[in-house]
């Protein structure tokens, strides 16, 4: 009897895999800019169009552009900001994405810094989201996704370190 239920559950366990569907793919842009009159490190945040949730702009792969370029696009579509778009990301999260009827698909997101210089008065979802430029610590609470908030956290962390360490090895020189 207990060859019978392992084999049973061994089964189920195969079919639960065969079923299960691998995370879905899509690029964002982390946007950043510092106010040198304030001294602070401001990130974009947008709403999500269908629930209104705090995120950062993102989107599905777009065949013939790397993916870093796709994050950069998201975020003039979404936001209408422009700037320069790092080539590595800094990290990514996990979430489940909401589609119709009620489904959701697990979704990865790769995220790209993308330092903004740009804000302009016209793009394609102008009017279809709120924006706000807040510091990482007020992303970090108003995000949903426990992997956004250690991925503000992260580049908060190494900003900081950057920058902080640029004017002591100049004071050195």
């Amino acid at each position: 009897m207990k060859k019978k239920l392992n084999l049973v559950h061994r089964i189920a366990s195969d079919v639960r895999l065969m079923f299960r569907r691998p995370a879905r793919l899509q690029y964002a842009a982390l946007c950043y800019r510092y106010r040198k009159r304030h001294d602070a490190l401001e990130v974009l945040l947008i709403t999500s169009r269908d629930t209104g949730r705090w995120v950062i702009p993102k989107g599905w792969p777009m065949e013939g552009r790397p993916s870093y370029a796709v994050a950069e696009r998201e975020a003039y579509e979404e936001a209408g900001v422009k700037g320069k778009v790092h080539k590595e990301p800094i990290g990514y999260y996990m979430y489940q994405k909401g589609l119709a009827k009620g489904l959701s698909v697990p979704c990865k997101v790769h995220v790209y810094a993308l330092e903004v210089d740009d804000l302009c008065k016209n793009f394609p979802e102008k009017g279809e989201r709120r924006l706000e430029w807040v510091s990482l610590t007020e992303a970090a609470e108003r995000v949903a996704e426990p992997g956004l908030k250690t991925v503000l956290a992260n580049f908060e962390r190494d900003w900081k370190a950057l920058h902080q360490a640029a004017p002591a090895k100049n004071a050195r020189a």
